[in-house]
């Protein structure tokens, strides 16, 4: 074969690589996107929407993006992660603690008590980031976008909480099993209710106290039907945002970096909106002259006293992390092991009881 001859060939072949590499990657053309409950207004109104809005022309993905809040679509929490598993949804919003009825150790990022403020919280969830993923990806075949939280977990009570012995015979709406292990530890008997359930089952009687996030609290009006709020931070109520793993490998190596750069934004817009957010919330539902982005209302603030913090932080020990790990490693047989080298070394837990 000459020279020249030689030179064609190579370059044809060089052609045909480069087509079939092209060729190997094509944007979908629709996702079809399962969004956080439009009673989440903060969340979905300032950054869920918007980024979605956007998304397309932020990260050059050829997509056509169809957003559908969950409760618009009648989707229920607890069945996000499933229908995204079953190609339903390409991406969507997951509320953490419900997805961890299927997958137990979901539920290590925000163990009820681990951690009682944000920054503890952010902590907890570098830590555990990559097992995360990594159980995620091997158990619903999904990859891990954004991991947020919605703020502070605390109690809207009918009642005064003045000390740890006022939470005996409450029945208190929950929504995970850590939580609902917590409200057992401190006296009060949980009642899984999800968020849109709970404003009728406080004003019914159905529960004493209910558990959630001070601006979803007041969004959802339980001010109207609660008259005390207690700071008492029982969870960050995490929150993710994840995408079908067949439908991420559709992209590009280069979309998947800008798509995950995307995510990464609007992550942090997230954790910055769950600080500004719960300190005007809760300044708004107790009616104070500086409230600004939230609807005043007149309840009354309950401080938590030492004694709650050290009874917080007892049963936390004693009951929630034996109980999670007990029946979290019956499923995943190393979870508590790989919850210890993560969080539980960023959070001084170096070992977890036997449940008793």
């Amino acid at each position: 074969m000459g020279f020249q001859a030689k030179r064609l060939l190579m370059a044809t072949a060089m052609a045909f690589t480069c087509v079939a590499s092209t060729a190997a990657w094509a944007d979908p053309e629709t996702l079809k996107v399962l969004g956080n409950f439009t009673g989440n207004k903060k969340q979905v109104d300032l950054v869920e929407r918007p980024f979605f809005t956007q998304l397309a022309k932020e990260t050059g993905i050829s997509s056509q993006v169809a957003y559908s809040p969950m409760d618009l679509v009648n989707v229920k929490a607890a069945d996000a992660m499933r229908l995204l598993k079953a190609g339903a949804f390409d991406i969507a919003s997951v509320q953490i603690g419900m997805a961890a009825r299927d997958d137990p150790f979901l539920e290590g990022i925000d163990l009820a008590g681990v951690a009682t403020n944000v920054v503890d919280q952010r902590k907890v969830t570098d830590a555990i980031r990559d097992e995360f993923d990594k159980e995620v990806q091997s158990r619903f075949n999904v990859k891990t976008l954004a991991l947020w939280p919605f703020g502070p977990q605390v109690l809207f009570c009918k009642d005064p909480i003045e000390k740890a012995a006022d939470f005996k015979g409450k029945k208190i709406r929950t929504f995970t099993a850590s939580m609902a292990t917590l409200i057992q530890g401190l006296g009060g008997s949980p009642v899984t209710l999800q968020f849109s359930e709970a404003y009728l089952a406080l004003q019914r009687g159905v529960a004493d106290c209910g558990v959630t996030a001070a601006s979803a609290g007041n969004s959802g009006k339980w001010p109207e039907v609660t008259k005390y709020q207690v700071p008492l931070a029982v969870s960050s109520s995490m929150q993710g945002h994840f995408v079908n793993l067949d439908v991420w490998n559709q992209f590009s190596p280069e979309k998947q970096q800008a798509l995950t750069q995307a995510f990464k934004k609007m992550e942090d817009d997230m954790w910055n909106l769950a600080t500004g957010v719960d300190q005007d919330a809760v300044r708004c539902n107790t009616g104070q002259a500086d409230c600004k982005e939230h609807t005043k209302y007149d309840m009354t603030l309950n401080p938590v006293t030492p004694e709650e913090l050290a009874q917080l932080k007892g049963i936390v020990t004693r009951q929630v992390l034996p109980e999670w790990a007990k029946g979290c490693n019956a499923v995943v047989p190393d979870c508590a092991d790989r919850w210890v080298a993560t969080v539980g070394k960023a959070m001084g837990y170096g070992r977890i009881a036997a449940a008793k």
